[in-house]
C-alpha cells in the first residue's frame, strides 16, 4: 500500500479540524488587530505530491505574497503561506484602512511587508499549535521570512537552502472574511506544510496512519 493511499478522508477530516480550530484562533488575534469581527475557517485540506504544489498556488510563474518558514521540533519541516498578490492587497487594505494601497506603490511597501509578515506569524502559531495539540508532538515555527517572488523561486529556493526534499504537501485552505461586512469578500491562502521526509510518518502515525514498512 503506497503512502497516500494509506491516508483515509478520517485522517483528512482530522486535519481539517486541527486547521479549523487554528484558524479560530488566529481570527481572535486578527480581530484584536483589526478591531473588528474576523471570521476565519479552512474550506478544505488535501495531501498533494510536491509537483502539485506550485501548480494549486497559480503555476511556477505566478508572483505571490509568500511567508515562509521552518518547523522546529519533534517533526521538522517547511512551512509557506502563500497569497496571490491581489488577495495580499485586499488583506492589507482591510487591515490598514488605506483603500487605495498598491504593491505598485513602492512607498507602501514597508507597511504592507510589516503587515503580511504578522498575518504569516499569527496564522503559523495558531496552525502549529493546533497540531501540537492533536498529535501530542513538540512543534515550534521558526521567525517567518517574507517574499514577493515567483511561486517556483520561493518554493525551491526555500526547500534547497535546506537540503530538503519533500514528496508530499498538506494544503490547509483558509478563507479570512469581515464577518460584519454587507458583501464580505474572502481573502483566500493557501498553507503548504512540508515536513522533512521522515516527519511526514511521525505526523499521520500520531494521527492514527497505519502505514507500511
Amino acid at each position: 500500500m503506497t503512502f497516500l493511499k494509506s491516508i483515509l478522508d478520517i485522517h483528512l477530516d482530522i486535519l481539517k479540524e486541527v486547521g479549523n480550530i487554528g484558524a479560530g484562533h488566529a481570527a481572535t488575534a486578527l480581530s484584536t488587530i483589526m478591531n473588528k469581527k474576523i471570521d476565519m475557517r479552512v474550506p478544505s485540506v488535501r495531501v498533494v505530491s510536491f509537483d502539485e504544489v506550485m501548480e494549486l498556488a497559480g503555476g511556477a510563474d505566478n508572483v505571490v505574497a509568500s511567508v515562509f518558514l521552518r518547523i522546529e521540533g519533534e517533526a521538522p519541516g517547511s512551512m509557506f503561506f502563500i497569497l496571490p498578490l491581489p488577495q495580499a492587497e485586499k488583506y492589507i487594505r482591510q487591515l490598514t484602512k488605506n483603500e487605495t494601497f498598491s504593491f505598485k506603490n513602492e512607498q507602501d511597501n514597508e507597511l504592507a511587508l510589516s503587515a503580511l509578515q504578522e498575518l504569516g506569524n499569527i496564522l503559523s502559531g495558531s496552525y502549529l499549535s493546533s497540531l501540537s495539540d492533536f498529535t501530542k508532538l513538540s512543534m515550534y515555527p521558526s521567525v517567518p521570512a517574507l517574499s514577493i517572488d515567483m511561486v517556483g523561486a520561493i518554493v525551491s529556493f526555500g526547500l534547497l537552502e535546506l537540503s530538503q526534499v519533500s514528496d508530499y504537501a498538506i494544503v490547509i485552505d483558509t478563507a479570512l472574511d469581515e464577518e460584519d461586512a454587507e458583501l464580505p469578500e474572502s481573502v483566500r491562502g493557501h498553507f503548504f506544510l512540508m515536513p522533512d521526509p521522515n516527519s511526514f510518518h511521525i505526523i499521520f502515525s500520531a494521527l492514527g496512519v497505519k502505514i507500511d514498512a
